[in-house]
């Protein structure tokens, strides 16, 4: 993770060389003072917090450094005083060509940052703090600081353990307390920050700290934040620090860490972009492309008490172990429980569709009406599930379902070429805020009988022909509609998406992994294997049906997308 890490450099406050780092290039100036123990190298080995400085550097000029007795600058073996670390902030701003930065200080490095606030207002465009501390020492006006015997169980454990790193650095950051990665990393952060000695000097030198008589002095625009159930700093200090600096902003985080680059992270980035810039960032979501199954048993509550409390429990119970099994064994992802089913998330068309078959299949036994849709398209992962239009498509879908089959919608039935999975149209669903309609298919699990009845009306489903509701959609029609024109590519079909050939690039490899011509070519290929082995169309005919004008072309093609020659493999079906 450190192929980003700045250039170190070095200036002097005194006789003290303290060592910093530059990156960004934002209007804004960010001066970022840590906490303890630091080490500006070791910082770049951490993603969590790599990922935080590049946030800050989207908007700012960032400035890092490790203050005297930590990291790459000199140790010193005499306590420090807050008045000295106040000089170690003025000379990396001066080395930098600074004259005034926003000061973003992390736990006592909080502390330093608002008693420089409120001596150099002229320096400080603003103090932005989290988990900061007003004293380290117990008093009867602030009663959640450490006793003298809690931090001599501290002084103890850095004597004792520095060396070992099994200093409970889990209490620190309790949401990364089972990832062994990051907890290897913040231990061997803290060696590399200070020896032994040197952590045990700057620990007394902290249980020094009292800022509280200059809070009330402080009048640049301040930012407080913390978490509720932070162990190290109670979030009864930060709203005490709050009450005390006038027009400060105090924002409260629901977690447990006290380190402000894991857990929380977004948040806090959000909150310091908003505080010094005036604009919240517009959250950014991961997509990806998922194949969605909807299940659920219709008319419950007549089932109910068809069978009784006790056996619908047991029928209920029977179920879910069924379909949680199924969903496991064909690596889906359950993501919301529909009232008596679920939804879940495949990796691919036919492994949800052969899922739902199966669970059609397993639960005759148990004599019970199920409904199955399933869905493909572009979904949004957020923090607690998945969202986006994907979902509600597929859940309007499900709604139109009924327990005589599985019913699919266009962008999976175009995606099942080659799997062996016959469909049938069954007609259109017209969803409420789309232009337009969404076509609909029945997975064929026998042939229907001659005469069988149209879907209900009452679905708004209808017959008209459909235009398809997203990209994905509107690419593989269009591939499918020039089919077999020899010319047909990547020109074309950004003239008839009406999208640029980079837009397309970059959005089908984001939703397929494929490139434009990858996709043409894989269509056009499942297509002609379908021709082949379900049509029974000759192998040079199924070349020229799919826009293939060369058959040695064709053929080398198709073993590189099946494995096997046309010839090969139709030898295999027979």
């Amino acid at each position: 993770m450190n192929k980003e890490k700045p250039i170190t450099k070095y200036t002097k406050s005194g006789r003290i060389s303290l060592a910093y780092q530059v990156f960004g290039s934002g209007e804004q100036n960010i001066v970022y003072i840590p906490g303890w123990v630091s080490n500006i190298d070791l910082m770049w080995d951490n993603p969590q917090l790599v990922s935080f400085f590049q946030g800050l550097a989207k908007f700012a000029t960032v400035i890092l450094f490790d203050k005297r007795g930590t990291g790459l600058s000199d140790r010193v073996l005499e306590l420090s005083t807050l008045e000295e670390r106040m000089d170690d902030i003025r000379a990396v701003m001066d080395a930098v060509g600074i004259e005034r930065a926003a000061l973003f200080g992390h736990s006592e490095g909080g502390s330093v940052s608002a008693l420089f606030a409120a001596t150099y207002p002229m320096r400080t465009q603003a103090l932005i703090t989290f988990g900061v501390f007003a004293k380290r020492r117990y008093s009867k006006d602030y009663p959640w600081a450490p006793t003298d015997e809690e931090r001599q169980v501290v002084y103890d454990m850095i004597e004792n353990k520095w060396g070992s790193g099994d200093m409970d650095l889990a209490s620190l950051a309790p949401s990364m307390g089972n990832d062994k990665t990051f907890l290897d990393w913040l231990a061997r952060y803290f060696r590399s920050g200070a020896s032994p000695s040197a952590a045990l000097v700057l620990t007394k030198m902290n249980t020094q700290v009292d800022i509280i008589d200059i809070l009330d002095t402080i009048e640049v625009p301040t930012l407080l934040m913390q978490c509720t159930n932070d162990v190290d700093v109670k979030i009864e200090e930060g709203k005490f620090i709050h009450e005390k600096i006038k027009g400060s902003k105090f924002v409260e985080f629901d977690g447990d860490d006290h380190l402000f680059w894991v857990g929380n992270t977004k948040e806090v980035l959000n909150e310091i972009t908003e505080f010094l810039t005036g604009v919240r960032p517009k959250e950014k979501y991961d997509r990806l492309l998922a194949t969605i199954l909807c299940s659920d048993i219709i008319d419950s509550n007549a089932l109910f008490f068809k069978y009784g409390e006790e056996r619908w429990a047991e029928i209920m119970d029977q179920y879910h172990s069924i379909s949680k099994r199924l969903i496991k064994q064909y690596r889906g992802t359950i993501v919301e429980k529909l009232s008596n089913g679920s939804m879940a998330t495949f990796d691919g068309p036919s492994k949800a569709v052969h899922c739902g078959l199966d669970l059609q299949e397993q639960i005759k036994a148990l004599d019970i009406p199920i409904k199955i849709a399933v869905h493909t398209g572009e979904c949004i992962k957020l923090r607690d599930g998945i969202g986006g239009l994907a979902i509600h498509i597929a859940k309007r879908v499900h709604e139109s379902a009924t327990n005589d089959g599985i019913l699919l919608t266009q962008s999976v039935k175009n995606l099942l070429y080659g799997s062996g999975l016959e469909t049938e149209l069954k007609g259109e669903l017209l969803i409420n805020g789309m232009e337009d309609p969404i076509k609909l298919h029945q997975v064929k699990v026998n042939t229907p009988e001659e005469g069988e009845p149209a879907p209900s009306s009452e679905n708004n489903i209808s017959k008209s022909i459909p235009q398809n509701h997203s990209f994905l959609e509107n690419v593989l029609q269009c591939i499918e509609t020039h089919l077999n024109d020899t010319n047909f590519g990547i020109e074309t079909l950004c003239l008839e998406l009406g999208v640029s050939e980079r837009q397309l690039q970059r959005k089908l490899k984001l939703i397929t992994n494929k490139s434009p011509n990858q996709m043409i070519r894989s269509v056009r290929l499942h297509r002609a294997k379908d021709l082949i082995l379900i049509d029974g169309i000759g192998i040079s005919e199924s070349a020229y049906e799919t826009g293939f004008n060369s058959l040695s072309y064709f053929t080398k093609c198709f073993k590189g997308e099946f494995g096997k020659a046309p010839s090969d493999l139709l030898s295999a079906e027979s």
